[in-house]
């Protein structure tokens, strides 16, 4: 029987072609499969029954993923891709080779045409894989034909049978010069490239020709010609055409959260596939540039010969500090690949929040998984608190309400710090804590049956000081811990004291993620509202002379907008600003804070 989790992805499966792979408990991909439909074929192994192999397989399945394309053969390259780079265990049969022949052109002094079972680095060219192993030979043979290189094996001091034929450039008896071979590649190329118009028209004249002399034999040979060709070189989104190592980004925001995609293309295919979900503060477009910076600033980032972007991400600062090509397709193999990855991050922000409504409906002994997690009678209202910060400046705090495992917006409480000048956590908490319960004391109000902070041992203790301490309440607080993914794992109760687990696959653990989700985004988004009002970016930008580049290396030295209103003119020129520019921000940025005064 499938797990709670696994169900509602089931749900919210597409009715569209991709690849799914199977995780098991620890994450690790164990099969790799392709679908036609991927919401009918991932629903048949838990709906259905099964022996041997692939009962085995469904019993060890703690999770699944996967990636939309554009078309069922996209989905089982690319399934064909991911069995290569993570050889999973039940893929057995596939681990040695793909079974999927690619067509080789040899690098040699008197190249030729042959199929290879893998793609080895011999300097050789490599189309492929192609799926339909006969139509592959198939049109092999018409190639051979078509656009002869070398079939003998090579000198023998006469012309062998297919020179004779026509279908040998002649390499067995004479030296053939090199410019004829590449006339030929060049045909070759664009021919297994997709550009097979000419070809396929002559080859439809030479079939109705034959249909109407009534040699339907020849006819029918032709036919079957034509629709080899077409299964073969089927222009494919997922495969680029070319063997740049590029890595393509895109993103979908909606609700104050981003989803982000990135495709890792290497040797013409998609070798890898990365999601993040976060919410976010600036414009989806500055997030992309800073994420895509961070990204490649970690350890054992391996840069690409191209990165591809969509429209807004500043392009020119990315390629300026990583110093690599950065585009944005407009059209044409690489604008669907682009396409491609942002239809996927729209599915993955669209799975998540369908996820948190369908927690939202099944709460049914979730609260009470969480009181005896704690050691709590019952719980009907939760209240759970974070904070966000621009490096250390423009600090808020916001409270979420769980009544009853449901979210009720109507008592979210949003808060501008008011004694915190510099990031303190301990401080801040403090001041919320105390500010929020206060208040309910004046006014006799209900207090919550449990106080949830998002953070740690800082967060918790500063708030059980206020609770305990300062107002003698007597209100169980809590901290949601997370991993070093920046994911729910845990809670803490008492400093010193192990966290208290939850099963991961429970509706208890499924509500703490949605609330620890819910009071993130809600400050998140509190605190992106007071930026675009009043953000350093919007002050800066008004100022002659300040561009992007310069408010990125302003931010990066002073952090605030106080900072570098306070700065002197040598500072401001240290950071690499002109005399001239620094007399600017500092007479209007004084002027903003006599205005503000």
């Amino acid at each position: 029987m499938a797990s709670e989790h696994i169900e509602q992805k089931l749900a919210l499966l597409p009715d569209l072609p991709g690849s799914y792979q199977m995780k098991d408990i620890n994450g690790k991909i164990i099969y790799v499969g392709k679908a036609k439909n991927l919401k009918n074929r991932v629903r048949s192994y838990f709906k259905s029954e099964h022996t041997g192999k692939t009962a085995q397989l469904v019993e060890n399945i703690a999770d699944f993923d996967f990636i939309v394309t554009s078309s069922e053969k996209e989905s089982l390259l690319l399934e064909i891709t991911l069995i290569q780079k993570y050889q999973p265990y039940y893929n057995i049969r596939l681990k040695r080779g793909t079974g999927y022949p690619y067509i080789k052109i040899t690098h040699e002094a008197d190249p030729k045409l042959e199929l290879a079972n893998d793609v080895k680095e011999d300097g050789a060219q490599y189309f492929g894989p192609y799926p339909n192993v006969y139509a592959a030979q198939e049109t092999l043979h018409f190639l051979q034909k078509v656009y002869p290189l070398r079939r003998c094996n090579g000198y023998q001091g006469r012309p062998c049978l297919y020179a004779n034929m026509g279908q040998c450039l002649g390499a067995c008896y004479r030296q053939v010069p090199f410019t004829e071979y590449l006339d030929q590649i060049k045909k070759i190329q664009h021919f297994l490239d997709g550009d097979t118009k000419e070809v396929t028209k002559v080859l439809n004249e030479k079939m109705n020709t034959a249909s109407e002399n009534l040699e339907f034999e020849r006819a029918a040979d032709l036919r079957d010609q034509l629709k080899f060709i077409e299964t073969t070189v089927e222009k494919q989104k997922i495969i680029s055409k070319d063997g740049t190592p590029r890595d393509l980004f895109n993103f979908y925001m909606d609700k104050g959260w981003l989803s982000v995609q990135v495709f890792f293309v290497r040797q013409a295919r998609l070798m890898k596939r990365e999601k993040r979900t976060f919410a976010i503060v600036e414009s989806a477009e500055e997030e992309m540039t800073s994420f895509i910076l961070q990204f490649y600033n970690r350890k054992n980032a391996v840069l690409p010969k191209e990165i591809l972007v969509p429209a807004g991400v500043d392009k020119a600062m990315i390629s300026d500090v990583l110093h690599v090509p950065v585009r944005t397709p407009q059209r044409g193999e690489k604008r669907d690949l682009l396409d491609l990855a942002e239809k996927n991050a729209k599915i993955v922000l669209d799975e998540k929040f369908r996820l948190m409504e369908m927690n939202e409906s099944k709460t049914s002994g979730a609260m009470q998984e969480i009181a005896d997690a704690l050691g709590i009678p019952e719980i009907h209202r939760i209240e759970a608190f974070d904070h966000s910060h621009t490096q250390g400046a423009e600090m808020v705090s916001a409270m979420v309400v769980f009544e009853d495992g449901v979210p009720n917006k109507n008592k979210y409480r949003k808060y501008k710090n008011k004694t915190v000048e510099h990031a303190d956590e301990r401080a801040e908490t403090m001041e919320v804590i105390r500010r929020r319960y206060t208040r309910l004391l004046k006014e006799h109000a209900e207090m919550p049956d449990l106080i949830l902070m998002d953070g740690g041992v800082i967060q918790l203790n500063a708030a059980r000081e206020v609770i305990e301490d300062e107002l003698g309440l007597d209100v169980p607080v809590a901290a949601m811990v997370k991993n070093d993914q920046h994911k729910t794992a845990d809670l803490l109760r008492e400093e010193g004291e192990p966290h208290v687990n939850l099963d991961p696959k429970s509706q208890g653990f499924f509500l703490l993620q949605r609330i620890q989700d819910e009071v993130h985004r809600f400050v998140i988004t509190f605190h992106r509202q007071l930026r675009s009002k009043s953000s350093l970016g919007s002050k800066l930008d008004e100022i002659a002379g300040v561009g992007p580049k310069t408010r990125q290396k302003l931010l990066a030295k002073f952090g605030s907008l106080n900072k570098i209103a306070n700065a002197s003119i040598a500072d401001l020129r240290e950071a690499g600003v002109s005399e001239k520019v620094a007399n600017a921000i500092k007479i209007s940025l004084q002027a903003i804070q006599h205005a503000d005064d």
